[in-house]
C-alpha cells in the first residue's frame, strides 16, 4: 500500500547541531505517518473543553474506548463544572467504577470542578499553567486539553508516543515523558505538533505495538532502526534455528 522509502542510516545527535540527513529522514517519517493516518485525531469522545479535561483524567491507565463508554453514561447526566461540584464521591464513584483508579479520580474531578467555579468562573483555562494547577491534571493532560480543546499547538506523550517517537528515532536516547516531549518540540515543526501527536499514538495502536510490533508490515521500516534491527535479529535466530536443525539430522 505504501512503498518503502530507500534506506538511511540513523544519526545520533549532537548537541543542537543540525543533521541534514537526520532533519530528512524525519520530514519522511512525518510525511509517511501522515499518509497512513489523514483522518487521525482524538479518540475520546467530547463536546466541550471540560468534557474533553474530565474524559482525559479518567484515561489515565485505561482505554479510551472504556472511558468513551463511560461517558456516553456520564455526560448525559453530569457535563458541567456545576454538575460535578455537587456530587457525593460516592455518586461518581459509583458512575466511574469500571474504571481503573476510579476512586481517586472520582476526588481529582470533583475537586477539579469545584476550583474551576473558585478560580476560573466554571471556565477552563486554555494555560498551561493554570490547567496544571488543577487536581488530577498533569503536563500530558494538560497538552491533551490545550491541543485538542483549544488549538494550541502542543505534544502530549503517553505511552504510545514515548514508545514509536523513541522506536522511529524522533527522539534521541529520551528516557522521560518529558525528556520525549522537549526533543519532539525541537525535531517537529510546531505547525505538526497537535497532529503528530496523533500520528504517533495510531502508529503505536495499530503497528508498532509494546511487545509484538509489526515491523515486517510497516510502511517505515526503511527508515526505522529499531525496527530494522527487531527483524535482522529474528532473521539470524530463524537462520540459526535452521542450522541447527541440519546438524541434529545430520548427526542423527
Amino acid at each position: 500500500m505504501f512503498g518503502p522509502a530507500p534506506y538511511d542510516i540513523l544519526e545520533a545527535e549532537k548537541g543542537a547541531r543540525v543533521d541534514v540527513r537526520t532533519e530528512e529522514r524525519r520530514r519522511r517519517i512525518l510525511d509517511t505517518l501522515a499518509e497512513m493516518y489523514p483522518d487521525a485525531k482524538c479518540e475520546l469522545n467530547f463536546t466541550t473543553p471540560f468534557e474533553l479535561l474530565v474524559a482525559t483524567i479518567l484515561s489515565a491507565q485505561s482505554t479510551d474506548k472504556r472511558v468513551n463508554m463511560v461517558t456516553a453514561r456520564l455526560f448525559p447526566k453530569y457535563n458541567t463544572p456545576e454538575d460535578f461540584a455537587a456530587l457525593p464521591y460516592e455518586t461518581l464513584e459509583a458512575e466511574i467504577r469500571e474504571i481503573g483508579l476510579y476512586r481517586s479520580k472520582a476526588k481529582n474531578i470533583i475537586e477539579m470542578s469545584r476550583r474551576l467555579l473558585q478560580e476560573h468562573d466554571g471556565q477552563v483555562p486554555a494555560d498551561r499553567e493554570a490547567l496544571e494547577k488543577l487536581p488530577g491534571v498533569g503536563r500530558k493532560t494538560a497538552n491533551v486539553v490545550l491541543s485538542n480543546a483549544f488549538g494550541i499547538p502542543a505534544i502530549a506523550v503517553d505511552t504510545h508516543v514515548f514508545r514509536v517517537a523513541n522506536r522511529l528515532g524522533l527522539v534521541h536516547r529520551a528516557k522521560t515523558p518529558l525528556e520525549t516531549e522537549r526533543q519532539l518540540m525541537r525535531n517537529i515543526p510546531k505547525e505538526q505538533w497537535s497532529q503528530a501527536h496523533h500520528w504517533l499514538i495510531h502508529h503505536g495502536r495499530r503497528l508498532c505495538h509494546a511487545r509484538n510490533p509489526r515491523c515486517g508490515e510497516c510502511p517505515l521500516l526503511s527508515l526505522c532502526p529499531d525496527g530494522q534491527r527487531r527483524l535482522n535479529s529474528a532473521t539470524l535466530k530463524k537462520a540459526a534455528s535452521l542450522a541447527n536443525a541440519a546438524d541434529d539430522q545430520t548427526g542423527s
